[in-house]
């Protein structure tokens, strides 16, 4: 799908503002995702604005954090700033510790949700203890069954619901709310706006400067351990974002590993073999240790795990993506080169539940496949 972007006449603050008061006008209830990471924060910060002068109504607000245990100290320390922000501006502040399911990408050298945070059968090797305010359960929530996915909408179906994502981040998301904007929607099917789902990795950290907005430490960690600004990027600890940060975190937390271990024994996996085709890594650390071996075939890897699905893929959930993939490649396999085999044999590796990579990759061929094509033909026609 082709995506034409336009120029406005106001700045991405702005543009954000008016959606914001455009949704308080319909006088319904507000719920809003906090995170406590920089997005969450750029979207915190313009309601708490809006609300101080009054241009927002602070009683239709509320506050909803899904805390999913495995987080950064520091990120759990921001959250309870804001919920003191949130709570002397008049707005209700929802705080829940709940056993719902995550995606673990050390599970079984994929990426599979299976870790259930505040897991009941294992109090003792928690990561963190949940604070005493929190809410531990809720009539709405199916235990161990729902992802918060699952339970926000139901509990959020009176109003509607704001998130602070933002399309500079993955091209899934850019197509997603584009097709939503062509069908001349202004929110998804679960009644979701994003009020700053144009903005820029830029816009964020300027406004937060210019704000004077604290931020938590692990991104100045992060920054400091050679993170780009793509990859300032935190959320909980066995999602790939984060996983790829804990090794080199455990510097500026010593008993960081200790406690993750305990609570993931497979979390040892990102010590050892992060830089490797495991976790799909394109890195300098892997280009070094894989130096001088002979290159892969990847085309035949990929005959070969699709030559046996059952055995290859031996949960459901792994099935359904081998399924999607198994029949991508059949489609594509005239018109790609090794390295096209080679992220789609390790994005099934690594582990791909939500599709990201297998969308990109789509893009991607016959994204090329498409600009080649339009070449030859202009060649042929002497343009």
């Amino acid at each position: 799908m082709s995506i034409k972007r336009c120029m406005a006449s106001i700045d991405v603050v702005e543009a954000a503002k008016i959606r914001i008061r455009n949704v308080f006008r319909n006088g319904l209830p507000v719920y809003m995702s906090f995170s406590g990471g920089k997005d969450s924060l750029c979207l915190a910060q313009l309601v708490i604005g809006l609300i101080q002068s009054g241009e927002i109504n602070p009683a239709q607000l509320t506050v909803q954090f899904i805390d999913e245990e495995a987080i950064f100290s520091c990120m759990e320390e921001k959250v309870k700033e804001w919920r003191k922000k949130f709570m002397l501006a008049g707005v209700k502040f929802e705080w829940f510790c709940l056993e719902v399911k995550h995606y673990n990408c050390f599970n079984e050298l994929s990426n599979d949700e299976t870790f259930i945070c505040w897991d009941q059968y294992k109090k003792d090797v928690w990561v963190r203890q949940p604070p005493t305010f929190a809410i531990r359960s809720h009539s709405r929530l199916r235990p161990r069954l729902d992802a918060y996915q699952d339970f926000l909408p139901r509990i959020c179906a009176d109003g509607l619901t704001m998130v602070g994502i933002r399309t500079a981040e993955s091209v899934q998301r850019l197509q997603n709310i584009a097709s939503t904007s062509r069908a001349g929607n202004t929110m998804t099917r679960r009644r979701q706006f994003f009020p700053i789902y144009d903005w820029k990795d830029n816009d964020v950290w300027l406004y937060l400067l210019r704000e004077k907005v604290d931020i938590p430490e692990i991104y100045v960690f992060l920054w400091q351990a050679g993170a780009s600004k793509r990859q300032l990027r935190v959320s909980q600890f066995f999602s790939v974002d984060t996983a790829r940060s804990l090794v080199k975190m455990n510097e500026y937390y010593p008993d960081l590993m200790d406690r993750i271990i305990r609570r993931e024994p497979n979390a040892y996996l990102a010590a050892l073999y992060w830089d490797s085709e495991m976790f799909g890594r394109n890195t300098a650390a892997r280009k070094r240790n894989e130096s001088g071996m002979k290159e892969k075939d990847y085309k035949a890897a990929l005959l070969e795990l699709f030559s046996d699905m059952d055995g290859n893929f031996d949960t459901k959930n792994k099935r359904h993506v081998a399924v999607k993939y198994r029949k991508f490649f059949m489609n594509v396999s005239a018109i790609v080169n090794n390295q096209d085999c080679r992220a789609i044999y390790e994005g099934l590796i690594s582990g791909d539940p939500k599709l990201r990579s297998f969308r990109a990759l789509y893009q991607r061929i016959y994204g090329r496949y498409i600009t080649e094509a339009k070449k030859k033909e202009d060649q042929m026609n002497g343009n």
